[in-house]
């Protein structure tokens, strides 16, 4: 919040080209590179690392020995200018690590806003996390993976690279996603396979029973049919027309690179 003091504890190192908002807090022993954009009001405990070109957004919380910024995980990196950008309202637990981008995606590493992202997970280089998803603890991410919005992913969930999840997912902990996940849908096993739809999640959110009953539908048109995935897709299509709930199911499925689990 503009006007509010800075508080940077003395043993932090903060480089000066580092862009420092009003009513930040930096903790004990963190460092601070010099492409790095904090927005107002975010807290950085102690021992945290924030490197590389990465923008912060305002109201974080950001947990003793994160590390957000640094250099992919991915040898065909070379040293191009890419990027971390994290919006607001985040909590990143202890030891968490979030990676820029690279050339071979589009340059950029996204978190949303209001995300729970628990201690010791990952977040690969070129992901793009949407809003209000969990993360339990451990979830690690490869690269090029892209997380809906009010998804959860339970503890030590592994998602292969370039892999969806759809909005409202939810997958069980230790679950290792090979393929897409649909929205929805929750998803268990090594590897996932869906298990029904995500209901208690959904009346969370405010869907009717109507809304739920029409997904449902939808689930058992795609998962409980003898119907090739096109054609169960080519229904649901059909189905949105007249049901906005299944709008982003139909774009999901007809848009998947990898397939979805089945």
């Amino acid at each position: 919040m503009s006007g509010q003091a800075t508080a940077i504890h003395p043993t932090a190192i903060v480089h000066p080209g580092a862009r420092i908002a009003d009513g930040v807090s930096i903790g004990a022993y963190c460092v601070v590179g010099e492409h790095v954009e904090i927005g107002s009001g975010t807290t950085v405990g102690s021992h945290v690392v924030l490197a590389g070109r990465t923008r912060i957004g305002g109201n974080n919380h950001i947990y003793p020995f994160a590390c957000l910024g640094e250099v992919p995980q991915d040898k065909k990196y070379n040293g191009e200018p890419s990027r971390l950008e994290i919006g607001d309202h985040n909590t990143i637990r202890e030891y968490s690590t979030i990676n820029i981008g690279t050339a071979q995606g589009e340059g950029v590493t996204k978190v949303g806003d209001h995300n729970w992202i628990m201690a010791y997970s990952h977040i690969a280089h070129d992901c793009e996390i949407g809003n209000n998803v969990v993360l339990a603890n451990a979830c690690q991410l490869a690269g090029h993976v892209l997380i809906g919005d009010h998804v959860i992913l339970g503890g030590g969930t592994l998602v292969h690279q370039f892999c969806r999840i759809g909005a409202h997912a939810f997958t069980a902990g230790g679950s290792v996603v090979l393929r897409d996940v649909p929205p929805y849908v929750m998803a268990g096993g090594n590897s996932a396979q869906p298990h029904g739809i995500n209901s208690e999640g959904l009346k969370r959110r405010g869907f009717s029973g109507e809304d739920i009953e029409i997904i449902r539908r939808a689930y058992k048109t795609l998962y409980r049919t003898k119907l090739t995935f096109e054609e169960a897709k080519q229904l649901i299509s059909e189905q949105a027309k007249s049901a906005r709930q299944l709008e982003i199911l139909s774009a999901f499925l007809t848009s998947t690179q990898r397939g979805v689990i089945r």
